[in-house]
């Protein structure tokens, strides 16, 4: 019983993981030998109903081609909304094949360099004297 576990362990342990971020969205990918599966949340990638969702996402991987196919990716994403989690996904699927093939690292950046990159801006904070209004709106004034 134990050395089934220690084998689940050690076969997990092989899928290389990658993040990719955007906005509030997070995406966790895993990429290990397969044929060509690619998961979203545990559900095939054919699932998404929107279809330039659907092609922003099978950018990397339709650029990779024949090596794509060579393995099965695993997604799981969270927060923001439907196009930053398409981004973060984009891009957590690029990351996951550059570790598994880095040749391909320079293509993804003269295509998109946000395949590889993150995008660091972020939402701004509310500042202290009335948090409830936003980032920067203070009071009117008059000037008369």
């Amino acid at each position: 019983m134990r050395d089934r576990k220690k084998q689940s362990k050690k076969q997990s342990a092989a899928a290389d993981v990658a993040v990719g971020k955007r906005k509030e969205s997070v995406a966790r990918a895993s990429i290990k030998p397969g044929t060509g599966k690619v998961k979203i949340n545990s559900r095939p990638l054919e699932v998404i109903e929107n279809e330039m969702l659907l092609l922003k996402i099978k950018e990397p991987i339709m650029l990779a081609g024949e090596e794509a196919g060579k393995y099965d990716i695993s997604v799981n994403v969270h927060g923001g909304g439907s196009i930053g989690q398409s981004d973060a996904i984009r891009q957590a699927i690029a990351k996951c094949l550059v570790l598994k093939v880095p040749m391909i690292k320079k293509q993804f950046m003269e295509y998109d360099r946000s395949l590889i990159v993150a995008d660091t801006r972020r939402k701004e904070q509310h500042k202290p004297p009335h948090s409830s209004w936003g980032a920067r709106r203070y009071k009117q004034r008059s000037k008369r």
